[in-house]
């Protein structure tokens, strides 16, 4: 025994099942791409690998309750908000403000999630930058496409190595798997809008 914990070994999930899964799956990927965490870092925090924690968010696999807890944990979320079941998003035509997640990143972003969509994943979200703050310190990748629109503010993004500094209106657009970083090099505060595609 390590201590370490484990995913359950389980037989071919029944329709039901396989939806729960599919649903606990993106809600962890949803916190953890929210707090601008790379598989790798959420294993190293949890204590399972990359590759079952991604399986977990694929549907694929079956978390026990220690695994959930120690992930909840490491993405400073309530197990509950993992495993209770939500309205299907087709149930929801209007987002009030008072219905849209805060979270702030580990990096002090502060990201207000305005829908998301698990249906077609999509993700719509506001971020604030504070001045001298970004998205993570090393460039990052993940599965999927984004667009970001600067409201307000100069931010610097920059994409396979090569620096881009986005301006009130501009809009860039690029694939995830791309390595990426996101910061704010000024003295003001920057509002962006932001839309991240599951699919690449």
């Amino acid at each position: 025994m390590t201590g370490r914990p484990t995913l359950k070994d389980h037989e071919e999930p029944s329709e039901s099942t396989a939806a729960a899964l599919a649903a606990i799956g993106a809600r962890m990927r949803e916190a953890r791409l929210g707090r601008d965490m790379t598989l790798q870092a959420l294993a190293d925090a949890c204590g399972l690998s990359p590759s079952m924690l991604s399986l977990v968010e694929r549907g694929r696999a079956s978390p026990s309750i220690g695994s959930l807890i120690v992930i909840a944990n490491a993405l400073g979320v309530p197990m509950s908000e993992l495993v209770v079941d939500q309205p299907a998003d087709d149930e929801k035509l209007v987002v009030r403000p008072s219905e849209q997640k805060l979270v702030e990143t580990a990096a002090h972003v502060i990201r207000r999630i305005i829908r998301e969509d698990r249906t077609r994943g999509v993700s719509i979200a506001l971020n604030e930058y504070a001045p001298h703050t970004g998205a993570t310190e090393k460039p990052i990748t993940h599965n999927g496409f984004e667009y970001g629109f600067v409201l307000d503010g100069k931010l610097t993004v920059e994409v396979d190595g090569t620096t881009h500094v986005l301006e009130r209106g501009d809009l860039i657009s690029y694939n995830s798997r791309r390595p990426h970083r996101i910061w704010n090099h000024g003295k003001q505060q920057v509002r962006t809008l932001w839309i991240n595609l599951e699919r690449d």
